[in-house]
């Protein structure tokens, strides 16, 4: 497996290694970036990222990538596709969690859209979703710019805790 998954103009969003353990403690253990989450994570919850993705990149090719800036080789946060069930229905999303440091500044979107293509050029879905937290409304203005639009919502158990998500899909033909 090549290290790389995609490029685009400025990012590189490549596979997740184990030699990425410090640099994503950075990122999740962050709690101005996981605030949506709703949890500390610990060092055992990022060994359990870290090997989560590894088994989804085996089964599927799909998971959270690490993104970099092409010009300064920075890590600046994680984008994924992957397949997701909500209420016994099988989806793809998309998600992205970035550095604060990064933000506005139109990554998230950028590595969105390049996943949103891969989706529907590379795999041919007919759509994608994004599972947003209502009141993230960073997350959610990037899924509005690609042009995807609230079509429903759900409880997520998120460690026993109750979160609601809106469900943001965007269509091939948008």
């Amino acid at each position: 497996m090549q290290n790389v998954f995609l490029e685009t103009e400025r990012l590189s969003l490549r596979y997740i290694t184990q030699d990425d353990f410090e640099e994503l403690k950075i990122i999740l253990k962050d709690k101005d970036v996981m605030y949506a989450w709703e949890y500390d994570f610990t060092d055992n919850d990022v060994q359990k990222w870290i090997d989560k993705n590894l088994e989804r990149y085996k089964k599927y090719n799909l998971g959270f990538f690490i993104i970099s800036e092409n010009k300064s080789g920075n890590i600046i946060g994680q984008a994924a596709l992957e397949p997701d069930t909500i209420e016994g229905k099988q989806y793809y999303e998309i998600g992205y969690i970035l550095k604060k440091e990064y933000r506005h500044k139109g990554y998230a979107t950028e590595a969105a859209n390049a996943l949103k293509e891969y989706a529907f050029k590379t795999l041919k879905l007919n759509e994608v979703i994004f599972e947003i937290r209502p009141n993230n409304l960073p997350s959610r203005k990037v899924a509005e710019t690609l042009g995807a639009e609230i079509c429903g919502e759900f409880i997520k158990n998120v460690r026993s805790k109750k979160m609601m998500h809106l469900i943001y899909k965007l269509s091939k033909s948008n």
